[in-house]
């Protein structure tokens, strides 16, 4: 049985860690779950400990890119997962997102979400990420926002070092295509968090839109 370790970077996620490592665990070959503690004000580091995980403390909040960097030195098994924090117990899909690589029929998997019904943005995020990922690697994807993946080993180290805050996951899929691995999104029930139309909201999308812009473009700097 080919094994997994799966990464978790979580900030202020006391309230959905606990179930999200709950369900990971449940899942046939997981065989690590690593959280990485981004520097969280609430019990996030106590909540993922009790829940079974082992957990990466980081004494300041240093964004999602860098949490996992921090992670990626820990992990120990051949094919490598990365989860968000915030699924529940929709992350029990990640027996279903990793088949393709367990069989060996491709490098790295994207897991697709269902489409939101209500709430949400109004798609500016993901339309640069899309159309980002297409001029600078020729892939189409519509899930290249999408931080639940698996991969190989070997993805990993040729991705490596990742992108700052929310521009991980379009630089770590330019990087992958280039370089020719192969890459499939695979439909799930994942769901997760959605940010409304609220300033909170705005402020994320904000940020988002900022990080993918800045690693798209320093992506195209490097082709």
């Amino acid at each position: 049985m080919v094994l997994l370790s799966v990464l978790i970077p979580a900030y202020n996620e006391e309230e959905t860690v606990a179930r999200t490592v709950e369900a990971v665990r449940k899942v046939k070959g997981v065989a690590q779950i690593l959280v990485v503690d981004d520097g969280s004000t609430d019990e996030t580091e106590k909540q993922a400990r009790l829940a079974g995980a082992e957990v990466l403390r980081l004494e300041r909040n240093l964004g999602k890119g860098e949490a996992l960097n921090r992670g990626v030195p820990l992990l120990t098994q051949p094919l490598i997962a990365f989860l968000d924090a915030d699924l529940g117990e929709s992350a029990g899909e990640l027996e279903k997102l990793a088949a393709p690589v367990v069989a060996n029929q491709a490098d790295l998997a994207i897991a697709a979400f269902p489409p939101v019904k209500k709430g949400g943005g109004f798609g500016l995020v993901k339309k640069l990420a899309r159309t980002g990922v297409y001029l600078l690697s020729g892939l189409c994807l519509d899930s290249s926002l999408s931080g639940q993946r698996v991969m190989t080993r070997e993805v990993l180290n040729a991705v490596l070092p990742f992108a700052p805050g929310y521009g991980v996951e379009v630089a770590m899929t330019v990087r992958a295509a280039r370089k020719g691995f192969r890459i499939v999104e695979v439909p799930t029930s994942m769901r997760h968090r959605v940010t409304g139309r609220d300033l909170a909201g705005f402020c994320h999308r904000g940020k988002q839109f900022r990080d993918v812009l800045l690693a798209l473009l320093k992506e195209l700097w490097l082709r």
